[in-house]
């Protein structure tokens, strides 16, 4: 469990309603119908038209990890590395056989049954970064979406505000449907600023940060398997591999 995102949600919802408190509002003028639906509806909508299915699917599928982020264990990652490389220096490249098989990775253990087939160096590393790079690419992708429902979201806000002061203008003889126009325009806006700003834009950041994340743990894996391919000795590989840690 991530602590600090549900501390983050838990934090800008206080505030934002806290502060309201305070100065005399309540959370029932907050509610609107057809402010959500001109907001949410069109947000999605707009999303929906932007991104291919794939790319949605996979951004619905990664959601999780605002709260739920894959475990990422650099410094375990690295004696992962240096236990193969002593494995391949005391028994050859053949005894890492058994370690790719018990592997539950799915990148690291493509590195391992490369190096017991016996491929270059250059081949490995052409055909490790082209997953490296792939994951990435999907992975970023699917986080843009919800930067970019975050960019959405205010400009649709302000389409929903339009639309309750044509409501309001058009309802001046009538004083009794002036208030619900009004509250559309306004809470149209709060809503989309809102949205926008306190949940869209920061998950489509937090889903970038853990994307590059399991990236560098990628790119550190490559590079202790191309150092036991080239026979570096594992102290070597060891000091090397700690550059990757934050």
């Amino acid at each position: 469990m991530d602590v600090l995102s549900l501390i983050g949600v838990i934090l800008a919802f206080v505030a934002i309603l806290g502060g309201n408190y305070l100065e005399g509002g309540h959370v029932a003028a907050l509610l609107n119908g057809p402010a959500a639906l001109i907001v949410i509806g069109g947000t999605l909508g707009a999303a929906f038209l932007q991104a291919p299915v794939s790319v949605f699917k996979r951004a619905l599928a990664i959601l999780r990890w605002i709260f739920l982020p894959p475990r990422i264990d650099l410094a375990g990652g690295i004696e992962h590395v240096v236990g193969w490389s002593m494995t391949a220096r005391k028994e050859g490249l053949l005894g890492l056989e058994a370690v790719a098989d018990s592997e539950t990775d799915p990148y690291a253990r493509k590195g391992l049954q490369l190096l017991v087939d016996g491929a270059e160096p250059e081949a490995i590393r052409s055909i490790l970064e082209v997953d490296l790079y792939t994951q990435e690419g999907r992975d970023i992708q699917a986080a843009k979406v919800y930067e970019s429902m975050g960019g959405y979201a205010p400009t649709i806000g302000i389409i929903g505000a339009v639309m309750g002061l044509i409501h309001v203008m058009g309802n001046l003889a009538d004083p009794s449907k002036l208030g619900s126009g009004i509250a559309v325009a306004f809470v149209a806006t709060i809503y989309g600023v809102g949205f926008a700003n306190l949940l869209l834009l920061p998950i489509g950041n937090k889903l970038k940060a853990v994307a590059l994340r399991q990236s560098r743990y990628r790119e550190m894996l490559l590079e202790g398997i191309l150092s036991i391919a080239e026979g570096e000795n594992p102290r070597s590989i060891e000091l090397k591999l700690q550059g990757f840690m934050e």
